[in-house]
């Protein structure tokens, strides 16, 4: 396939169909080297291929997590910066699967507070799982994101509040 195969085959349709991205994520997880490829769709202009592109690269990461590692810094980068609902969503999950300092942790964790602020209750949703994924691997962040499930649980969405229940019970585990 020529390199530019992954955008081309993330055009198209409009952004309530996930188009072709679950093909997408299959061929990266035979050719892994083409994750590089992908992860540069994040920044195409075409708000279909970044949405699309962040849907394979969350999928892609559940499994070979460690794909995500030599783009942290990036990742990173679009965390704090991403204005795009769709790529919130993903992006929420995806970071809380690399391996961070505590300071990139501490970085993680205030965008994804920021995103609690958005207007979407699924960005504001999976922004919960990702606050409760960085506080499973660092002790200092599980008391202020427990009383942050706690508030959302109070004030949330009804979304919020049913992963607020969930995550909560998984942090007293």
């Amino acid at each position: 396939m020529r390199s530019h195969a992954i955008a081309a085959m993330l055009k198209g349709a409009d952004r309530r169909s996930i188009g072709r991205s679950n093909e997408v994520k299959k061929l990266v997880l035979r050719q892994p080297r083409r994750f590089a490829e992908l992860f540069k769709c994040l920044w195409d202009e075409d708000p279909v291929v970044r949405m699309r592109a962040a849907d394979a690269a969350e999928k892609i990461s559940v499994t070979l997590p460690e794909l995500l590692e030599s783009h942290k810094q990036e990742l990173l980068g679009l965390l704090d910066e991403a204005e795009q609902t769709e790529l919130r969503w993903h992006l929420a999950l995806m970071v809380p699967r690399l391996s961070l300092s505590a300071s990139e942790k501490a970085r993680a964790a205030a965008a994804l507070r920021r995103y609690l602020e958005d207007r979407s209750s699924i960005v504001k949703t999976l922004a919960l799982q990702g606050l409760a994924d960085l506080a499973k691997q660092d002790a200092c962040l599980r008391e202020p994101v427990r009383r942050t499930l706690e508030e959302s649980l109070r004030a949330g969405t009804a979304a919020m509040k049913a992963r607020a229940r969930k995550l909560l019970k998984e942090l007293q585990n």
